[in-house]
């Protein structure tokens, strides 16, 4: 086990999963909500932990090669980030309604939670170039133990960052569910998923020219 290289791994995989996306926006609303938010940081560090092992081990070279499914990917996360940016939009600008009593929330059971989390993981092309392509395609370049240690820091950042994001918001939640502070969060969500919707599209553009 290289140490160097683990932390190489941890660094890239921090700045890769770090930025607000989909996933982490999810978290964070789970978080501030107190509901089942450690469930779903669970959930999104082990499919994270899935997407970082096909990619490193071989499935990043499979996408990456294949321009027709890469631009399929792209696309598929420019119309998913779109989307999600327009619903937090208009959540953002929805009238205040009455907050739900932890009671109501706890009824709606873990089913909602995991069918949630695994929808904004596993229908995110985002993530597929995230995980699978651009750490895939560097964590290939490592042999044998060194390409363990890369994958293994990569996935010791998904694991603490959803974590500290998770307890994070549960702790903040008296702050960060009121209404002005959440129609904040709303829209900084929105923007980021306007901007990455963006620079795919601004790519693939560029690709095609």
């Amino acid at each position: 086990m290289n140490f160097w290289i683990l932390l190489q791994g941890f660094g890239l995989g921090a700045t890769m999963i770090i930025p607000i996306g989909a996933q982490n926006a999810y978290v964070l609303n789970q978080g501030i909500k107190r509901h089942h938010h450690l469930t779903t940081a669970t959930i999104c560090s082990v499919l994270d932990v899935i997407f970082i092992s096909l990619g490193i081990f071989g499935g990043g070279a499979l996408l990456s090669q294949n321009e027709s499914l890469l631009i399929a990917v792209t696309l598929g996360g420019i119309a998913f980030l779109t989307g999600y940016g327009l619903l937090a939009l208009k959540t953002a600008f929805k009238p205040s309604q009455k907050q739900e009593s932890s009671s109501e929330i706890t009824a709606r059971g873990k089913r909602t939670v995991i069918l949630g989390a695994l929808a904004v993981t596993v229908l995110n092309p985002h993530l597929y170039l995230d995980t699978v392509v651009i750490l895939g395609s560097i964590g290939g370049q490592f042999e044998g133990h060194d390409r363990l240690s890369f994958a293994l820091g990569t996935m010791i950042a998904s694991f603490v960052w959803f974590y500290s994001l998770s307890i994070g918001a549960a702790k903040l939640g008296p702050t960060l569910s009121k209404p002005a502070v959440k129609k904040g969060i709303d829209l900084v969500i929105a923007a980021m998923m306007f901007t990455i919707a963006f620079l795919l599209a601004n790519n693939l553009q560029q690709y095609w020219n």
